[in-house]
C-alpha cells in the first residue's frame, strides 16, 4: 500500500446517490445537486449536508420542507449542470428543460424525468455540521422507467454508478426488521 494524502481520504467512502433536491418559496422553485446524503436507519429519514452557502438553503430554512428526486445515469450532464450554476439568477427546470410535478403534500416540485421522489419535512438542522435532517411524508416511483442505475459521486470529479445487485436477502432476513 501506498500512502494516501489524508485530504483525499473522502473520496474513499462516498456517500449515498447523487439527488437532486427541489424547494419553492412563493411562485419559486429551484434545483440544486446534492452529493452528500444518508439514509438514518431503517426509518424514512434522511440527511443531507448543505448550508449557508447554497442558494436552496435559504428555502429548507424557511418553508422547511423539499422533494428528494432520485437522477439515474442519463441524467448525468444534467445533474453536473444543475450543480454548477445557481438557483439565484437562473430558473433550473426551464434551463435544463425538466418538468416540475406537483407533490402530493410539499409544495416543492417532484421532478417527472427523474427514478424516484419523497417528499420531505425539515426534521433538524445540525448547524455545526451543515446536515439537514429530512423525514420522508411521502415517496414516488416510475416503474415504467428502464434506466435505474444510479449515480455516485466520488468527490473528486468523477463518478460511479451502480451495477449489478446480489440478492443475499434469504442470507440477511433474521437481522432485518420486519418490513424491510
Amino acid at each position: 500500500m501506498r500512502e494516501l494524502e489524508l485530504s483525499r481520504a473522502f473520496t474513499l467512502m462516498e456517500p449515498g446517490p447523487v439527488v437532486l433536491v427541489t424547494t419553492r418559496t412563493g411562485s419559486k422553485s429551484n434545483i440544486m445537486t446534492i452529493s452528500w446524503t444518508m439514509v438514518m436507519d431503517f426509518t424514512p429519514v434522511f440527511a443531507i449536508t448543505t448550508g449557508a452557502w447554497n442558494y436552496s438553503f435559504a428555502a429548507l430554512r424557511k418553508t422547511k420542507e423539499c422533494v428528494i428526486a432520485i437522477p439515474t445515469v442519463d441524467m448525468l450532464d444534467t445533474v453536473v449542470g444543475i450543480g454548477t450554476c445557481s438557483g439565484a439568477d437562473t430558473d433550473k427546470f426551464a434551463r435544463f428543460k425538466l418538468t416540475a410535478m406537483p407533490g402530493k403534500i410539499v409544495k416543492a416540485p417532484l421532478i417527472e424525468e427523474c427514478l424516484a421522489n419523497i417528499e420531505c419535512k425539515v426534521a433538524d438542522i445540525v448547524t455545526k455540521h451543515s446536515i439537514v435532517v429530512l423525514e420522508a411524508v411521502a415517496a414516488h416511483i416510475d416503474p415504467k422507467r428502464k434506466e435505474k442505475r444510479m449515480l455516485h459521486a466520488v468527490g473528486d470529479g468523477t463518478f460511479v454508478v451502480d451495477g449489478r445487485r446480489f440478492d443475499r436477502k434469504k442470507m440477511m432476513a433474521s437481522k432485518l426488521p420486519a418490513g424491510v
